[in-house]
Formats: C-alpha cells, structure tokens, sequence
C-alpha cells in the first residue's frame, strides 16, 4: 500500500536536510582524520571531539551552500536530502541506491575499521 506524505515544514526539512549530510557524509570522514591524528601521535590537548563536530558542522554548511549555488557540480550535495515531499526513511533509502554512495560506504568503513584497528 502507497502512503501520501504531506511536504514537511521548510526548517523542518531543511533540518533533516542538513543532519543527513552531517551524519552520513561528513562525520566519516572526520572521523577517519581524527583516528589518523591520534596513530601519528599528535594528540595534544584531547579535543578530537569537540574538533570533529565542528569540521563536521562546517563541511555539511559548506556542501549545501556550494551545492544551491552551483548544482551542477557533483559536490556531494544530495537533492533527496532536501526533498521535502519524502520520509526520513525514504530519502536515506534513496541515497544508498545510487552507485556511488555504495562505494563511499564500503571505503568509510575500511578506512574507519583498518584506523581503528591501529590506533586501538
């Protein structure tokens, strides 16, 4: 059974938007920095966290802006992310039916799973 969605609120969706792009595109890979950064041994003050979240937040600002601005650069803006007419559910389900996000995955996981292995 189909189910009709009524479009979402505009910061509501722009929200949503934006936690999407933070959490699936860019947290990897600061994440993977952040890992990198402690097997070399360069762990000064401990703010990793506090780094990370905040490089996070600046790259998924940055994506969007870059990504309204100039849409026809393939900058890892995702338009179903935006798509206030879909779910949750569904603009994650979208997103990981195209081919190269398949492939972004499956490196974010092996360079997250080779880093953690070393640093831990």
């Amino acid at each position: 059974m189909t189910s009709i969605t009524a479009p979402k609120f505009g910061p509501l969706n722009w929200l949503e938007g934006f936690a999407l792009t933070a959490t699936l595109q860019g947290f990897p890979i600061f994440a993977a920095a952040s890992l990198m950064v402690k097997l070399l041994g360069d762990d000064r003050g401990g703010h990793r966290v506090l780094t990370v979240v905040m490089a996070t937040l600046l790259y998924s600002v940055l994506v969007i802006w870059l990504g309204t601005k100039f849409p026809k650069l393939n900058n890892g803006y995702e338009k179903n992310f935006f798509d206030a007419s879909l779910s949750l559910s569904e603009k994650i389900a979208r997103w990981r039916v195209r081919p190269a996000t398949s492939v972004q995955l499956v490196a974010s996981v092996l360079l997250l799973s080779l880093l953690a292995v070393s640093v831990g």
